[in-house]
């Protein structure tokens, strides 16, 4: 078969897209010359060498340090229509995005900007198919204290956010330490999701669920080591938004022969693929089924079951929520 046509023909939902993770060199160099930021890069040679990374936390230094170049309402707007327009021509129809608020509150940077130029990108992906839903993430390695925060200055912006969810640093920051901040959110009538089992332990995956109270598990790679949790997934059918190229990059799995998306699926998973952070990983959803495909010599029917598991698990579609 022609994989990548085929993939390409699949209509899929992206569920697992940090935006600001989505920022190109290119980009960030010009935002950082238009704002008169200083980055430790002086050209995409540079920041292009400092994507050997090593662990999750190597990739974390240079994504913050990145989007410090961000800081208007108009570079936010820019950086998301590259990413939707991006996103829409992998055929993907529906995609919900993780935006990092606090990152961006602690530079200073006004809510209410940050959310004009993402909200004026959201309406013009509709204009073109694409719907998008934003997912409000805290920082784990920051305190639950301050995701609080963090929550109380998105209140004039709920209505902008569908969800939710936990980012960043994930060993030595397990769910727990979120629980009333989820419990906040979920009485607020968010979606709730979070990440959990990339580097952190299966115990990080039980927690999530049982209490944060999730609905969905970003990443999940080491629930497979606990048979009774991958039993609790099966039964109950929770979303996995696994992101290959990102667990290649950051040595979650040494090869993608290695990667658990097929046994998942034999096991009758509720798994999907999705893009995480493209612009340091290597690419958009696309490339992560077609990279993942060749190496686990995936069919067509499972490439299309994937496919058809991304609008299982997604918080809402064209007419609704849809779980």
């Amino acid at each position: 078969m022609d994989r990548r046509a085929f993939i390409q023909r699949l209509p899929k939902a992206e569920l697992h897209l940090h935006l600001e993770g989505s920022l190109e060199p290119a980009m960030m160099l010009d935002l950082a010359g238009r704002n008169g930021v200083e980055l430790p890069y002086a050209d995409i040679a540079e920041v292009r060498a400092a994507y050997e990374f090593s662990s999750l936390q190597d990739f974390l230094d240079l994504y913050y340090a990145g989007m410090g170049a961000l800081r208007t309402a108009a570079d936010f707007f820019t950086l998301a229509d590259a990413c939707f327009r991006r996103v829409g021509a992998d055929n993907v129809t529906h995609l919900e995005c993780f935006v990092d608020p606090q990152a961006h509150l602690g530079r200073g940077v006004r809510f209410a900007d940050l959310m004009q130029g993402l909200n004026q990108a959201v309406h013009e992906a509709a204009g073109r198919g694409l719907e998008v839903s934003l997912i409000l993430c805290f920082l784990r390695h920051l305190s639950e204290r301050e995701a609080f925060k963090a929550l109380e200055q998105a209140e004039p912006h709920h209505r902008d956010f569908i969800g939710v969810g936990l980012d960043s640093s994930e060993l030595g920051h397990p769910p727990r330490k979120f629980r009333n901040v989820f419990a906040a959110a979920r009485s607020l009538g968010f979606r709730l999701t979070a990440h959990a089992g990339e580097e952190g332990p299966a115990e990080y995956v039980w927690e999530a669920l049982d209490v944060l109270g999730v609905e969905r598990i970003d990443h999940g790679n080491r629930a497979l080591e606990d048979d009774a949790l991958v039993a609790r997934l099966r039964r109950d059918q929770v979303p996995l938004t696994l992101c290959p190229l990102s667990n290649l990059k950051l040595r979650v799995v040494p090869d993608l022969r290695a990667h658990p998306l097929k046994r998942m699926l034999d096991l009758g998973l509720l798994a999907t693929v999705n893009s995480d952070d493209p612009a340091y990983f290597g690419g958009y959803v696309n490339e992560n089924l077609g990279a993942v495909a060749a190496a686990l010599e995936l069919s067509e029917a499972e490439l299309s079951a994937v496919a058809a598991n991304s609008f299982k698990a997604a918080f809402r579609g064209p007419d609704g929520p849809l779980r």
